[in-house]
């Protein structure tokens, strides 16, 4: 008989698909249903477990059991998503904190948004595997319906992938009419996400009556839409609006140029923050329940020199999860160092690489470090997503080589980069 104590977080990965949970004076073991139940610490005793038939007794309860694993790091990290109150959100959060610092979670950008295209390309034409993660985006969600392109509605794109195990992540370039009398086109057009090409500000966007706030609403009231036909269908999400707020207006040295090139940045970081938790208290308003809040940080902008660190646009603990930053041409060393800023920075939460790929000006001269490189370094992102390129001339279409690719997924890097197959929550 093997005795466990009560004094540091334990995880207990079980045969039968139970998860145990130990924190604080709460013991809470999960089924494979997600049903929950809580024991009290004084009340369970001490933990038995018996190598003879692989059962672990607590309060009088036996388990069967594979393995026991003891995770003493990341106890600085909650155990629970910040508003992703389904089963399948919580189980996902813990997959990325179970995982975080140990391996990384691969990901690709759809190309049209709404499809795994590329996803699949990467695994047919280049490395036998899918990257572990899909990442869609609403881009296109303020198209009328019945444009014949693209239907959100339908989310087989979504299911197809889930039932093959794999990730969903969520992002939204939230774009908006060129003007309050702009009709949006069938084709997409009319639309901008560029404060410079656009009538819509921010902050009337808050202000009830305004052509914004109705426009700003009724977008929402789309995505939610589908949201919760995913989350209805058991689906569970990172979710990345709003991302790069910031932009470049953080310059200690401001000029003409050192704007956001976000509308929903243009107007300054407490109207951006208000943004935020409008988007988030809406959402929680309307029942979604099954998301994983990922902030962008743009972090001086790789120049601490030059900028400020945003930490004025942060959110706050409670509207979010996870700390991203996209990365375009940064080497192994310069990943390293943004990540452990960032980190630094935001010690309790998990810290991600929201894009990455090679500067848009220079393809060779600026790639994207190798990701295995980038950890070895140190960067030890929780998941990496590579941006698209349809115009890339390579075989995945994103912005990374396909060298770069069968790097990632090959088989001796699975200790480190996780595929779709892998994939276990």
């Amino acid at each position: 008989m093997t005795k466990t104590s009560l004094q540091r977080l334990i995880i207990v990965l079980l045969s039968m698909h139970f998860t145990l949970y130990i924190a604080a004076q709460t013991i809470t073991v999960i089924d494979a249903e997600g049903t929950a139940k809580q024991i009290n610490a004084s009340e369970a005793g001490t933990m038995t477990y018996s190598q003879t038939d692989g059962t672990l007794t607590i309060a009088g309860q036996a388990y069967k059991v594979d393995s026991i694993a003891v995770d003493e790091e990341n106890d600085n990290i909650s155990l629970s998503p910040v508003a992703g109150t389904t089963d399948e959100a919580k189980r996902l959060y813990r997959y990325f904190r179970n995982n975080y610092g140990k391996r990384i979670i691969s990901s690709v950008m759809a190309d049209v948004a709404w499809n795994h295209t590329i996803a699949d390309n990467i695994k047919k034409n280049l490395t036998g595997k899918w990257p572990a993660m899909n990442c869609y985006d609403f881009i296109h969600i303020q198209v009328p319906d019945g444009n014949g392109w693209i239907d959100y509605s339908d989310i087989t794109p979504v299911t197809e992938w889930t039932e093959k195990d794999g990730i969903v992540q969520l992002m939204w370039h939230f774009n908006v009419p060129k003007s309050e009398t702009t009709t949006v086109g069938k084709d997409g057009s009319g639309v901008t996400c560029s404060p410079s090409e656009t009538s819509f500000k921010a902050s009337n966007a808050l202000i009830d009556g305004t052509w914004e706030n109705k426009y700003f609403y009724a977008q929402m009231d789309r995505v939610i839409a589908v949201i919760l036909k995913l989350q209805e269908a058991g689906i569970a999400a990172t979710w990345r609006p709003f991302h790069e707020a910031a932009g470049n207006a953080t310059a200690k040295q401001q000029a003409s140029w050192t704007k956001a090139w976000f509308w929903w940045g243009h107007e300054g970081a407490d109207t951006f923050k208000k943004l935020w938790v409008a988007m988030f208290d809406y959402f929680k308003q309307k029942g979604v329940n099954n998301l994983i809040w990922i902030w962008t940080t743009q972090n001086y902008n790789g120049n601490a020199d030059g900028y400020y660190q945003d930490t004025d646009w942060y959110p706050g603990d409670a509207y979010c999860d996870m700390i991203a930053r996209d990365l375009y041409g940064y080497s192994a060393a310069q990943n390293a160092q943004e990540f452990t800023e960032i980190q630094t920075t935001y010690p309790n939460k998990m810290v991600v690489l929201g894009e990455c790929g090679w500067d848009g000006s220079d393809k060779t001269g600026k790639p994207q470090g190798d990701i295995v490189e980038c950890w070895n370094a140190g960067a030890k992102w929780g998941h990496f997503m590579v941006w698209y390129d349809g115009n890339a001339g390579n075989t995945s279409n994103t912005m990374v080589s396909d060298d770069w690719w069968k790097s990632a997924l090959k088989k001796e890097n699975t200790g480190i980069v996780v595929n779709r197959s892998l994939v276990k929550y």
